[in-house]
């Protein structure tokens, strides 16, 4: 495939993978031979069109960064691709656990399927949760979906509510629509809630603000496929390095500012 078919194989993607959505753009960007304002006009369009994609934002953040970023792009998604964060949710769910999930969250519901005891009760958000309660059950995983009008008492059944970040500042993530209730009713009802944030997933503050600006303005909130959730809702941040407590340490930055994004490109 062509690097600009590519591009816009991409751009139409409504959802998917993080990681698959890095890979595809790297692939993308890395055959092509853009000046730097090409490529600066390039990136400002993938973040247009994937606005909530925290890894996509940090990826074309660290494309201008680099010296050499056509060279550098397949190392960059490598490194997503790497994420030990499933790896290291996997050994940190206690035994026998019985979790709850919202929608599919790629890199949690990774971690549930690959440790094998624990029971999911996911949270039916975006018509995606019965796709992974099936996907968990074919894997001989106990799963069972959850209206969200069954959301408070999912969080009373289980033992611990996981919500995965797509992006994240130092004050709050964005998360699946559903994740900020059922974090709000697990902090009430005392139930452990950890937030999910893999690679790429935590962005400068300039660029966060930047982010839910242009979120606020494409339209009402409850319309969106995502919403915030503040970190003070969550007992702790689970990432590449682990178990971390949940404050703004835990979602610094892991890219330069890229100011050039911040603007919107000329269509």
């Amino acid at each position: 495939m062509h690097p600009i078919e590519r591009l816009r194989y991409v751009a139409r993607a409504s959802s998917g993978d993080q990681r698959m959505l890095v890979r595809e753009t790297a692939s993308a960007i890395a055959g092509l031979d853009l000046d730097p304002a090409g490529l600066v006009v390039a990136c400002r369009r993938i973040v247009e069109r994937h606005p909530t994609a925290g890894a996509l934002w940090w990826l074309c953040a660290s494309l201008l960064a680099a010296n050499d970023p056509f060279r550098e792009a397949w190392g960059m998604a490598d490194y997503v691709d790497d994420d030990p964060t499933p790896g290291q949710l996997m050994q940190l769910l206690p035994d026998d656990a019985t979790v709850c999930v919202v929608g599919w969250p790629d890199l949690a519901g990774e971690a549930v399927m690959r440790r094998g005891d624990t029971t999911v009760l996911v949270i039916d958000a975006n018509d995606e949760g019965s796709r992974l309660a099936r996907r968990l059950q074919q894997a001989d995983v106990q799963a069972e979906t959850v209206p969200a009008a069954g959301m408070a008492a999912a969080v009373a059944a289980c033992d611990l509510v996981l919500i995965e970040a797509v992006a994240g500042g130092p004050d709050a993530a964005l998360c699946a629509l559903g994740s900020h209730p059922i974090a709000a009713v697990a902090y009430c009802s005392e139930v452990p809630v950890w937030l999910v944030a893999g690679r790429g997933r935590r962005l400068p503050e300039p660029m966060w603000k930047a982010m839910g600006e242009r979120l606020a303005s494409a339209g009402q909130a409850w319309h969106h496929d995502v919403e915030v959730v503040p970190l003070a809702l969550c007992s702790a941040v689970v990432g590449p390095a682990g178990l971390m407590p949940a404050d703004a340490a835990s979602m610094a930055a892991e890219c330069a500012m890229a100011y050039e994004l911040l603007r919107m490109s000329a269509m």
